[in-house]
């Protein structure tokens, strides 16, 4: 049984640097050929879809309207890939979640952390 556990701070001041870790257990992140993604759920609205990285950490694709401000990397040795966001507002105030992606025509996620509350505020 895959489980992804979100860990990190859950206020952050405006301007500053918003970093959320995923760390995985009972799978791989490097394992043929699943993606890792960060998902966010701001209050009263649907799930925004901001970034992946795949099983091979060589392709990371971005929400485009989140890509001038967001990094997601990975650490392989702790099987963990973190989501960096610069430049916050009170607009980045959200639920995050990481998730597993399977890849193909029906891409769907099959694995989720519980979310994290971030708030983004002075």
């Amino acid at each position: 049984q895959v489980q992804l556990q979100e860990s990190g701070p859950g206020l952050v001041k405006p301007s500053q640097t918003l970093s959320l870790t995923c760390t995985v257990s009972g799978g791989s992140i490097t394992t043929n050929y699943y993606y890792w993604s960060w998902i966010r759920q701001p209050p009263g609205k649907g799930l925004e879809w901001m970034g992946v990285r795949a099983y091979s950490g060589g392709s990371t694709y971005y929400s485009p309207s989140l890509k001038s401000r967001t990094s997601i990397s990975r650490d392989t040795s702790k099987n963990q890939f973190t989501l960096q966001l610069r430049s916050v507002t009170p607009e980045d105030t959200a639920v995050y979640y990481c998730a597993r992606s399977v890849p193909g025509s029906s891409w769907h996620y099959d694995y989720w952390g519980q979310g994290t509350q971030v708030t983004v505020s002075s």
